[in-house]
């Protein structure tokens, strides 16, 4: 990767990336194409080139390809799971049709493309435990729709085009970066923002659903990983299992008290997030991953916890007193 645009680089993973990709690669190549109203700011702004980039304006995403010479793109346009129920429609607009521009546009610029697949791609048919890479893929709502069409259509041009399409299913994503923007699994990042602020945490998913989760560090890793694997070596391309660790809430909230023993938690359910949670693989086998690009996780929940805590701290407000994390 020498010129990489990422669309929706304002979002929960695009936000952090574009900055790991900034620090890892020169700085100029690397370019934050945003939406109106999503304007990146700060560090985001100020480090490299930003670009208005609407993923269904094909001529304009094709127009920036070509001003910076583009040769990856990453393609992070989507709307999360519960919020995407909501407006079904949208969901596709961006989810493929988005993706079909994107896709397009590569094949005639050259480009090689990342669009992040999930567990959402699964379904209630799906083996829960340790899911297969290979496996039945029947989700019930538009945000795993989206996905396994996503994971499909990629495939499609790379076998037919030539286009070099890679992918991972992304776990739900754990982050002290960005807040939480309407997935599924954003409980768990809620949670800890709960415990620093020493407020009892209302948890919307029953104890006992176990979900497959992923510190954003090793999220961020694994999206510049398999851009950068040995083409020869990968059988699979859209979409790789990816894992790290599996939890339920009362998993994560014994381990939040091993830290913050006063924190209280109750259980308020929300059926949408539920049903949603219900469908999803309790735990991945990312086998494929681990023999075809070497990948590996570095954070388990106990690093995670340590690490998202102390962090949080100091993001609230480094003056004030929180509650004390030992």
């Amino acid at each position: 990767m020498k010129n990489v645009l990422i669309i929706g680089s304002t979002g929960q993973i695009g936000s952090e990336l574009t900055m790991k990709l900034r620090d890892l690669y020169p700085a100029s190549g690397i370019v934050a194409g945003y939406i109106s109203g999503a304007e990146p700011k700060g560090d985001l702004l100020e480090s490299g080139p930003a670009e208005i980039v609407d993923i269904t304006d094909a001529p304009r995403i094709a127009e920036v390809v070509r001003k910076y010479n583009i040769d990856t793109i990453y393609n992070l346009a989507a709307l999360l799971s519960a919020v995407a129920e909501t407006r079904p429609q949208l969901a596709w607009k961006i989810g493929v049709g988005g993706l079909y521009n994107v896709l397009e546009v590569a094949r005639e610029n050259n480009c090689a493309v990342f669009t992040p697949s999930s567990i959402g791609s699964f379904g209630d048919a799906t083996p829960h435990i340790q899911t297969p890479q290979d496996t039945i893929q029947r989700p019930k709502t538009i945000y795993g729709v989206t996905k396994v069409t996503g994971e499909l259509l990629s495939d499609y041009y790379a076998h037919r085009f030539g286009v070099d399409t890679r992918s991972v299913r992304f776990p739900g994503l754990i982050s002290y970066t960005t807040p939480p923007g309407g997935g599924t699994t954003d409980y768990a990042v809620d949670i800890y923002y709960s415990a620093i602020k020493g407020e009892k945490f209302h948890c919307p998913i029953k104890s006992g659903t176990f979900m497959d989760m992923m510190y954003m560090p090793d999220a961020l890793r694994a999206a510049v990983e398999i851009m950068e694997a040995d083409p020869s070596r990968l059988v699979h391309r859209n979409s790789f299992n990816i894992a790290s660790m599996s939890f339920d809430p009362e998993i994560i909230y014994a381990k939040i008290k091993e830290y913050v023993p006063g924190f209280e938690m109750e259980y308020t359910p929300d059926p949408l997030r539920q049903a949603i949670a219900d469908s999803w693989p309790d735990s991945l086998d990312d086998t494929c991953a681990r023999e075809e690009w070497d990948w590996k996780p570095q954070y388990d929940l106990d690093a995670m916890t340590r690490d998202m805590l102390a962090n949080l701290k100091k993001k609230l407000n480094p003056e004030k007193k929180f509650v004390e994390v030992k």
